[in-house]
């Protein structure tokens, strides 16, 4: 078995999850540590604050939470780790589901303790191998940087690529501007996972979303009684996030009282609650993020300059998706992919004609739009492939780009030849002209490329 691998079994039957957790642990009593919980809401607990390379669950647990649910939560929080489900009521469709939603595999009850270790075994060494894999950094041929969720063949994508390659081993503070929806908590995230602080926890915060009381509750915690509703102490995000990652979302709306308490942490790294005088002292790597322009709110009065420069370590804008055509496909197909694994779709794929009807839209939302868009079209899908047809209304309309605009015309009244002259025009005027990148983009060669600019007359 891996070395150090951190086992996680759950089973609401208390001597079930006990004996396989003795038995797994037994084998390899140096190299293994395996955890036995007896309730989902405590394997979510460990899941959401610890790293665990292998989970065991039952498939059938208490209230509404089942084992496909800690499936979720395992791959959500650790891309890594590996769940085998047990199970003593299978069916083809539920475990089929299973392997669709990551499961590594699955046994039957009564289960055979050999052929369960020999699982682990094998899930163990895939994780650990997936961990080196990551570490090490990708072989020569492969992307530069492995970015869950992140796909990029943009120059501009490229060159963030290369900046956080360097960035995510190093301790040091980052921030990440960009549009609402360009993807800014999945960069944050692919830092973390990326970095050293990888097994421990990553902590997103929306600074936009609480009040100041509640921003500083949720970044400092509190102790019984500090205010009205502190029914019992808690432990803020700055120390649960202790030794891991902290993401300040929308930065740019910190309150400036807040952003003067969050100066002095960022400079002594002591946490002291809510209605406590009592200091601890933790180590958090801090990203900061904000659709925001900081040096004009700096301007007004309304940023402090000492806190920008802290939280600049280095500084990272991700571009608007209308300024990364040539990423579409890709991020298209890895979107379809996930929307498939959650619903369990049998989509495959999208048509060319969709893909041209997508690649000429504006997307004001960015990639959150692009990835809300194809899991609707995965849904409301009947067919193996995504096609014109299951595009949203909104988004299902030709829009001229060139010069001599139109009014947009329903699809319902475009030929699929207008279609492509208009996929062809939108992707020439979206890269500057530059025919080769054009045929790249849209998937035929330069040639064919050629021979319908001047069939069509662009």
């Amino acid at each position: 078995m891996s070395k150090n691998a951190v086992i996680l079994v759950v089973d609401d039957e208390r001597n079930h999850a006990d004996g396989i957790a003795e038995a797994l642990e037994k084998l390899h009593t140096k190299r293994t540590k395996a955890i036995a919980v007896y309730s989902s809401k405590d394997a979510l607990e460990i899941l959401r604050n610890e790293r665990v390379d292998v989970v065991v669950t039952d498939l059938k647990l208490e209230n509404d939470i089942d084992g496909l649910v800690i499936l979720e939560e395992a791959k959500k929080h650790n891309p890594l780790s590996e769940v085998i489900l047990i199970t003593a009521y299978a069916t083809i469709d539920t475990c089929k589901k299973a392997i669709r939603q990551g499961a590594y595999d699955y046994l039957v009850k009564p289960i055979d303790i050999d052929q369960l270790r020999t699982l682990v075994d094998q899930a163990a060494r895939k994780a650990h191998t997936a961990l080196e894999r990551r570490t090490k950094g990708p072989e020569p041929g492969e992307e530069k940087f492995l970015f869950e969720g992140v796909r990029g063949q943009n120059p501009a994508m490229q060159g963030i690529f290369d900046v956080l390659r360097r960035v995510a081993p190093a301790n040091i503070s980052v921030l990440i501007e960009g549009q609402s929806g360009t993807g800014k908590e999945l960069l944050a995230r692919a830092i973390h996972n990326n970095s050293p602080r990888r097994a421990q926890p990553f902590k997103p915060v929306n600074c936009a979303g609480l009040t100041e009381t509640l921003l500083e509750s949720e970044l400092f915690g509190h102790v019984k009684g500090a205010f009205t509703g502190a029914a019992a102490d808690r432990k803020g995000l700055l120390e649960i996030a202790d030794k891991g990652t902290l993401l300040l979302d929308e930065i740019g709306d910190m309150p400036l009282k807040m952003q003067a308490k969050l100066l002095r942490f960022l400079e002594d790294g002591i946490v002291i609650p809510v209605g406590s005088h009592k200091p601890t002292v933790v180590d958090v790597r801090v990203i900061s993020a904000t659709n925001q322009d900081l040096i004009k709110l700096i301007e007004e009065k309304k940023f402090r300059q000492d806190l920008y420069f802290r939280i600049k370590g280095v500084s990272i804008t991700l571009p608007a998706l209308r300024d990364r055509a040539e990423d579409m496909p890709a991020l298209s197909e890895y979107f379809l992919k996930e929307a498939v694994t959650e619903t369990g779709s049998p989509v495959t794929g999208i048509t060319d004609a969709a893909m041209a009807v997508l690649m000429s839209y504006n997307w004001p939302g960015n990639i959150r739009q692009l990835r809300n868009c194809i899991r609707t079209m995965v849904v409301m899908c009947d067919a193996d492939m995504l096609d014109v047809r299951d595009i949203p209304p909104e988004i299902r309309q030709v829009r001229q780009l060139a010069a001599g605009r139109r009014p947009a015309a329903n699809l319902g009244d475009v030929s699929l030849n207008e279609l492509e002259k208009q996929a062809i025009i939108d992707t020439l005027t979206k890269t500057g002209n530059n025919r080769e990148k054009a045929a790249k983009i849209l998937g035929i060669g330069e040639r064919t490329l050629y021979r319908k600019i001047k069939e069509y007359k662009i």
